[in-house]
Parts: C-alpha cells; structure tokens; sequence
C-alpha cells in the first residue's frame, strides 16, 4: 500500500483531535491514525510517547496539526 499522508483534521467539542483526513481521501479515527503512523502506511508523523505510556501523534516538523483545515 502506498503511504499517505494527514491533510485535514476534525476536533470533538473540547478541541480535541478525533480523526484526521488522509491523502487518499479516507477518514480515520485518531486511534487508526497512530496504527497505521506504526506500521508506516501514513508519512510526515512521528509518534509520541508520553510520560504516562500513552502515545500522541505529532507532525513531523513540530508545527503540531493547527494549522491543517476542518474536515467539515
């Protein structure tokens, strides 16, 4: 499978991220988008392990996922 990339997000009420939206065009849940950063089928993320062992998602430049558009 060629690898994609994150290019819209989509935030719950709190301004939390839920999903993303990938080059392809699919919409995955946040949780599959930390799967598939994983296992490499998404580019340009890295992955973040937090002091609690809870993992994050993180752009690859640092800029953070703020300046992506809505997906609605």
């Amino acid at each position: 499978m060629e690898q994609e990339e994150l290019v819209a997000i989509h935030k719950n009420n709190s301004g939390e991220i839920i999903s993303f939206q990938t080059s392809s065009g699919r919409i995955i849940s946040y949780r599959k988008a930390l799967l598939e950063a994983s296992t490499g089928t998404i580019s340009g993320v890295n992955i973040n392990e937090g002091a609690n062992g809870t993992n994050s998602l993180v752009s690859a430049d640092g800029s953070g996922f703020e300046q992506y558009p809505d997906i609605y």
